[in-house]
């Protein structure tokens, strides 16, 4: 093993402090497909120097918040979601004293009085703690976002080279150009 192998591997072994799994039909918060080892790197993966894609040249790759440690909530797996294990998770890392959640889930829900995302993630925010849910990879409709509460920090991707101009205007109705 590589010297650089060999420190990822040590770094990334002290990055999970917990895993939980709250789906009925598993016994374990391990994953097996790989979608939350993958959101949880993009959250706080480790830095990696000298990263190359296909001869492009090499940079060095970074997730959010590559300083963070993560605790992982398992509930989902390959038959679905379960609402109820969303909402004990999401509990349970409030009682754990979470910082940020980070949920890449969303069922398609049109309404907060339903959407255990939304429940969910209003006592969070209720308890000091920011919600960032992905926007999903489906809408109510065609071009829209699943995780639409305004009490949500809502993150999407794309692939249109354009850029999205914004203002942030804060509580002292100071503006920030984003």
């Amino acid at each position: 093993m590589s010297d650089l192998n060999e420190s990822l591997l040590n770094i990334n072994i002290k990055k999970i402090i917990g895993a939980m799994n709250f789906y009925k039909h598993n016994q374990t918060a391990r994953d097996y497909f790989g979608y939350g080892t993958h959101t949880a790197s993009i959250a706080a993966g480790a830095v990696i120097p000298g990263v190359f894609y296909y001869g492009l040249p090499t940079g060095t790759a970074m997730s959010g918040s590559p300083n963070s440690r993560i605790a992982i909530y398992k509930v989902c797996d390959s038959l679905g979601c379960s609402e109820a294990a969303m909402l004990l998770a999401m509990d349970a890392a409030i009682h754990n004293g979470v910082n940020i959640m980070s949920l890449s889930i969303g069922e398609g829900y049109t309404d907060i009085w339903t959407d255990p995302v939304a429940i969910g993630g209003f006592y969070a925010v209720e308890n000091g703690i920011m919600v960032v849910c992905s926007a999903g990879n489906y809408g109510p409709t065609s071009s829209s976002v699943v995780n639409f509460t305004p009490w949500l920090t809502t993150v999407g991707a794309s692939n249109i080279d354009q850029p999205f101009i914004a203002n942030v205007v804060l509580g002292n109705n100071r503006v920030i150009k984003v």
